[in-house]
């Protein structure tokens, strides 16, 4: 089985502006909300390849609610873990295409919550499942969250780790199958200025001596690098018009997940990655298999 935890989850709100002017009153032309959180996103992804998954995290309030019966009447499974504060909301302002992301404060989440979270792991997680650890902590939750989660589940359950800061160092250090940092995500960690693909690819190598078996290094329009145990590939990104980034590195994820649990090999695991991703980038909204699949065709890794 697959399980992707959201620890900060949110309704994310899309305002898209022909001409916002800061202090004015501003209209939009177009508005829409839809339940954000990259593990959330991963599990969408995952579910448009109709792949089933189980949606973790903590909701709470009116906005929680949102989240939880929209995902529902989508067919996806949910177990969330309810809290007293409301659910989060990020704005998503779009500016004759210039992107703004407005984050909105997390709520707290109480100790008996996170018990609650590690009872349901430590009695569903087995060997062989993939479990997907995506995004930001709250400051209510200690940094080594992800950490203790992955020494709490079977040692052979598959985990992707998508996040930066604390919680990443310290959770690399417990052994990961695949990490998805960007470059800055890499400089931020090793505190330099790398920019040479080769100069990340050692920083790549460097991951994999703490703790990392693959390191998926996202390049943005300039595409991306996978480090595995043996070899090291690179990929640009396929043609199309740019509508909006969000959530690109979450379906690039859930495009590699959804390999993985067809058992494909790690070259064709990269490539539905990168047409998923891809494929949300040119879209309104998370790429849909089709899309992936028309993409798919003109992907072409090269092996460094």
């Amino acid at each position: 089985m697959i399980y992707t935890l959201t620890l900060n989850p949110a309704i994310d709100y899309f305002l898209t502006f022909q001409n916002f002017v800061e202090g004015n009153l501003n209209t939009p032309k177009e508005t829409y909300k839809l339940p954000g959180g990259k593990g959330i996103n991963v599990s969408k992804v995952l579910k448009n390849f109709n792949t089933n998954s189980v949606c973790l995290g903590f909701i709470g309030g009116f906005t929680g609610d949102f989240i939880e019966s929209s995902l529902e009447n989508d067919d996806l499974e949910t177990q969330f873990f309810k809290i007293k504060e409301d659910t989060r909301i990020n704005l998503k302002i779009n500016n004759n295409g210039l992107e703004t992301e407005v984050a909105g404060t997390s709520p707290a989440i109480l100790k008996e919550n996170i018990e609650e979270l590690f009872v349901f792991l430590k009695n569903n997680l087995k060997s062989g499942d993939i479990l997907a650890l995506s995004g930001s902590v709250p400051s209510s939750i200690s940094s080594s969250i992800y950490a203790d989660i992955i020494e709490a589940i079977p040692k052979d359950v598959k985990v992707i780790l998508d996040t930066r800061g604390d919680a990443f160092e310290v959770a690399l250090k417990k052994g990961v199958f695949l990490i998805k940092p960007n470059k800055d995500e890499i400089n931020e960690f090793f505190k330099s200025n790398f920019s040479k693909n080769e100069e990340l690819i050692e920083a790549g190598k460097k991951l994999q001596t703490i703790g990392a078996e693959n390191v998926l290094i996202s390049l943005g329009a300039k595409g991306s690098i996978l480090i595995t145990k043996d070899e090291i590939f690179s990929c640009g990104v396929p043609k199309g018009e740019l509508i909006s980034s969000n959530g690109s590195g979450d379906s690039m994820i859930g495009g590699f997940i959804y390999g993985l649990n067809q058992n494909l090999p790690l070259t064709k695991c990269y490539e539905i990655g990168i047409a998923s991703g891809s494929g949300t980038a040119f879209s309104k909204g998370l790429t849909t298999f089709e899309t992936m699949k028309n993409l798919l065709k003109d992907i072409k890794i090269n092996k460094l």
